[in-house]
């Protein structure tokens, strides 16, 4: 069968599953009345960000692809068109289950653990299916149509350009309603975590789906579309055999089956961690399987140093996984041991969890060295792509296990916000538990594919422009320059979004205390305005996403326009380097710093309201924009610099 032809009915074959399991889910009981109130008001401020936040990429994406059809040319502003479009509707989708899912969620667990782990991983497998559904869709469909994979770049781009927005958007949005609500409701007014009474919950639970739903499959998306596409141009420039630029699109259409199969693996006893890793796994094993003998009767003239590639990319995504789950899981070592340095302090506790992150770093890129140094042995450059694809192969359900995760905690808050009951709580708490474990995981894995993907899009770009000076780069001052300015721009790009997530919670934290202040919301005789909170929350992100995204989008324009193709060559190495570095760190620096306070809470160390707590709740709100705004948002950043240098390489040359 031809190749392009089975990529476009594996996605479509996707895009079914994931409507299937959409009906599924809607047929479930919603729960008691109160329960589908507040969920109808997670749902209902979810939907206002995303609808004002397309708003204003509207108007970015009119002025991008009207630059690219002036300078460039008329295809690859459709695609980028098509591109931007497609990742929205992809984010949509998966976001608009997971507000439906939350409810149903935390009434499935009066039935056990189980049946709520099947209801919010099915949430989650809606949003993956979405993600390789409509993104392998896209590409296999204009390849179909145009046959030229350099087209297709604009594709990528228009990806690329939604998932910064929604990054930095989601991002600042979720920590400005969670450190609002945290700060004034738990530490202020000593109230529980999701407490009806407090003006910031519903916000806080808005955030989880924009910024951890939505922003991550766009963000993945964007991942899964360039790394197939600079494959397939990779396969043009340097392989000579026909099979070379439809095989990324195959390994897509296989990873897609496999991931099906694997959601069926997932069970639904008490022992949550084993269920979820039984299905990724398993897909994982499956692909493998598939991908041999699809390789060996589809593509016998490709030889078996690409399927080793292919193993590699598998190998590092998984590796990366479990080495994020030691660092930031509150039954390891380095968080127990952040937790204790909390006896000490917030400062002790800070220094113990940056530390972490820090350290943190060495085995991710041990292992996307290794995966670069070996799939180039085994297969040249077009080996390195291979890699990529393969480690985001079994995207669809490995993105499930992540965005499981926000329904889980949702499903929590509204268990205390409807008072359903200390079982329900506790239960939904549990999956909560997992689903930060796998949260964490999924932004390790998250920044170990933005890592290869951009490696990817780095080597497209030298031989699209034809630079051998790269090769002996220190020689070249040029590149040198270029090298700093890469290096600087993930540090400058945190720094805006950090700040901006500061200036936001303020504004979020004055208006709590004034609710608090100015209306009888304690003792119950009125209800606070949720809404206020919520428009805040959304007012700021989306003002504060603009400069950084500006940032991102024009830097790299500007290098390659005035310094030239090798400075511009310089910046994508720098970028990628302290990009994936940074990244690492902060991730999983939060996410430690966040698993360590749990872990107090969990009545070890003296507990809730002891000394330790006090100083991990420091710790934790230290981390909450490193981990869910300014560490995911350098993973859209290390791609989109090096897309932005593929699409403009015309105007350079």
């Amino acid at each position: 069968m031809n190749p392009v032809i089975l990529s476009i009915l594996a996605s479509v074959l996707a895009l079914l599953f994931a409507g299937i399991l959409i009906l599924k889910i809607r047929g479930m009981d919603r729960g008691p009345v109160k329960a589908i109130e507040m969920s109808d008001h997670i749902k209902k401020g979810a939907r206002t960000f995303l609808a004002q936040e397309f708003k204003y990429l509207a108007v970015v994406i009119i002025i991008i692809s009207a630059v690219l059809f002036y300078f460039i040319n008329p295809e690859t502003a459709l695609t980028f068109i098509f591109g931007a479009f497609l990742s929205s509707l992809a984010g949509t989708i998966g976001m608009s289950t997971a507000t439906s899912s939350n409810s149903r969620t935390s009434e499935a667990v009066k039935n056990g653990l189980g049946e709520g782990l099947k209801v919010a991983f099915s949430s989650g497998t809606v949003m993956g299916m979405s993600v390789v559904g409509f993104g392998l869709l896209g590409i296999a469909g204009l390849y179909f149509i145009f046959h030229e994979p350099e087209i297709l770049f604009g594709f990528a781009f228009g990806a690329s350009t939604v998932a910064l927005f929604s990054r930095v958007g989601g991002g600042i949005y979720t920590k400005t309603a969670d450190m609002g609500a945290d700060l004034v409701g738990k530490v202020e007014e000593d109230i529980p975590e999701d407490d009806p009474r407090n003006p910031g919950v519903v916000a806080d639970n808005v955030g989880d789906n924009v910024g951890d739903v939505a922003a991550m499959g766009a963000d993945l998306f964007e991942s899964y579309a360039e790394a197939i596409i600079a494959t397939m141009a990779i396969g043009v420039l340097t392989m000579e055999v026909t099979g070379a630029f439809v095989l990324p699109i195959f390994i897509g259409a296989v990873g897609i089956a496999a991931s099906i199969i694997g959601y069926f693996f997932v069970g639904s006893e008490e022992n949550l961690h084993w269920a979820l890793n039984r299905g990724t796994f398993g897909a994982a094993a499956l692909a493998v399987f598939f991908m041999y003998f699809g390789m060996r009767y589809l593509f016998p003239e490709m030889g078996i140093g690409v399927f080793y590639s292919v193993i590699l990319g598998l190998l590092t995504g998984t590796v990366i996984g479990l080495i994020t789950e030691y660092y930031t899981a509150s039954k390891h070592k380095p968080t127990k041991g952040i937790a204790e340095e909390s006896i000490g302090g917030a400062a002790t506790n800070i220094i113990a969890g940056f530390s972490t992150g820090m350290l943190s770093t060495l085995v991710p890129m041990l292992m996307v060295s290794v995966a670069m140094l070996a799939s180039y042995y085994f297969a040249g450059l077009y080996g390195i792509g291979i890699a990529s694809i393969g480690m985001l192969s079994t995207l669809g359900i490995t993105l499930a296990t992540d965005c499981y995760g926000p329904v889980a905690d949702n499903a929590a808050g509204i268990a205390e916000m409807a008072n359903m009951g200390s079982k329900v709580r506790e239960r939904a708490e549990a999956l909560d538990s997992i689903g930060n474990t796998t949260a964490a995981i999924g932004k390790g894995f998250a920044i170990g594919s933005a890592a290869l993907a951009s490696l990817t899009l780095f080597v497209t770009y030298t031989q699209e422009v034809g630079l051998e000076a790269v090769d002996v780069a220190l020689t070249d001052p040029m590149i040198v320059v270029g090298l700093f300015i890469g290096a600087l721009l993930p540090f400058i790009f945190s720094a805006l979004t950090m700040r901006s997530v500061g200036r936001s919670a303020s504004k979020m934290i004055d208006e709590i205390r004034r609710q608090f202040k100015d209306m009888n919301i304690l003792s119950g005789e009125e209800k606070p305005d949720y809404s206020r909170c919520i428009q805040i929350s959304t007012d700021s992100a989306l003002k504060e996403m603009i400069l950084p995204g500006t940032l991102a989008i024009l830097s790299p324009i500007a290098v390659g326009l005035l310094l030239g193709t090798e400075a511009l060559a310089g910046m994508l190495a720098g970028n990628i380097s302290t990009g994936f570095l940074l990244a690492v760190t902060m991730a999983n620096a939060g996410g430690a710093w966040d698993n360590a306070k749990k872990y107090i809470e969990d009545g070890n160390l003296g507990g809730k309201g002891s000394e330790a707590h006090k100083a991990s709740v420091v710790g934790d709100m230290v981390g909450d924009p490193m981990k869910d705004t300014s560490g995911p948002s350098l993973n859209v950043l290390i791609k989109l610099v090096a897309m932005t240098a593929l699409i403009f390489v015309p105007l350079l040359i």
